[in-house]
């Protein structure tokens, strides 16, 4: 397989967010440089259940955690059958991203659950999965690593910007890869959102209808991470225990505060994205006031896909890291994860 000019790939994916299981098909060629075909995608949403078990589940004991990966791992064995036989697929390998369950790399410890082992004997495919833990083992972040991805299938770009739970970003510099979070973006909007009765603010609405709140858009600007220079990166404890206390310290109505958040986010993106090019994936890109206000805050031109690349980036990604991992070729930067070196990336499963 390693020899092989085309490759047929499932990619799956299970974000932070808990809305669903990514699966993509995705047909890679391989001549000068990798070509990709996006040729079916769907989102299987979790059950009330399997959303809550998945949410509590880094504070279980480790038998409960295992306990539930084999569940998990039917559970995803069941889904590529489904997808694999509702569409008459045949892949070459599956790649699995997995869900994540504890993220500790500066205390060697990362997991994401999904065990190869039965997925492959439950599909019959060969199987590539658990891609963070050797990074870690190599003293790196294990994270990001879409960025490899960004370099080889949309290397055009000047920038490569994903406006998920956090926005991040990945470009080139120097004859390097480099990638850091930005701000937080949907995990702010689509909180204040809930407290208008609303899963997310469509097209940003509520924002649109709201006033800007210089005081707080001043205090968030000043946060001392929008200072410090890359690589960096931002998760959920720091939105908790930095972010939304300041947000919370006024007392203004949540339309005002969502109109200063896209304020807020367009800012820092504008400085992040200053010029050149920049391919905008993730849930944020189909939120037309927050992308206005980013185009007003920059000279780049930011290049919104077809909605199959806006909704499932990460999912073909993983897909090609599958590919590279097959074909011994490195799918882990150092210069974007800290490690000692670059990697292969990734346990196969035959």
């Amino acid at each position: 397989m390693p020899s092989k000019r085309t490759y047929k790939v499932i990619g799956l994916m299970s974000g932070t967010s808990l809305d669903g299981i990514d699966l993509v098909y995705v047909e890679f060629q391989k001549n000068h440089q990798w070509h990709f075909n996006l040729r079916q995608c769907t989102t299987l949403p979790y059950s009330t259940k399997w959303r809550q078990t998945l949410t509590d589940l880094h504070r279980q004991p480790i038998a409960t955690i295992r306990r539930t990966e084999r569940e998990y791992s039917l559970l995803l064995s069941q889904c590529l059958n489904d997808f694999m036989q509702g569409h008459s697929l045949q892949p070459d390998i599956i790649a699995s991203h997995g869900h994540t369950v504890w993220h500790q790399p500066d205390n060697g410890i990362t997991l994401q659950i999904g065990d190869g082992h039965i997925l492959q004997s439950m599909t019959k495919t060969p199987i590539v999965c658990d891609f963070r833990s050797q990074d870690v083992r190599l003293g790196g972040q294990g994270a990001p690593l879409v960025p490899i991805g960004d370099q080889l299938l949309f290397g055009e770009y000047t920038y490569c910007l994903n406006l998920g739970g956090f926005s991040n970003l990945s470009f080139s510099k120097n004859d390097q890869r480099r990638a850091f979070d930005i701000c937080p973006t949907n995990m702010a909007l689509n909180l204040y959102a809930k407290k208008l009765g609303k899963e997310y603010d469509e097209n940003g609405q509520m924002a649109r209808s709201g006033e800007l709140i210089p005081n707080l858009l001043d205090h968030l600007n000043a946060l001392d991470y929008y200072q410090m220079l890359p690589p960096k990166s931002l998760g959920k404890e720091w939105f908790e225990a930095v972010f939304l206390p300041v947000v919370e310290a006024n007392d203004r109505p949540s339309k005002d505060v969502l109109r200063t958040l896209c304020e807020h986010i367009a800012i820092q993106i504008g400085k992040a994205c200053p010029d050149g090019t920049t391919l905008v994936t993730g849930g944020g890109a189909h939120n037309s006031f927050l992308m206005e206000l980013i185009r007003s805050k920059s000279d780049s031109h930011f290049e919104i896909p077809e909605t199959k690349l806006v909704d499932y980036k990460e999912a073909l990604i993983f897909g090609l890291l599958g590919v590279l991992n097959i074909r011994g070729e490195v799918n882990c930067l150092a210069s974007v994860t800290g490690a000692s070196r670059d990697s292969v990336g990734g346990r196969q499963f035959h």
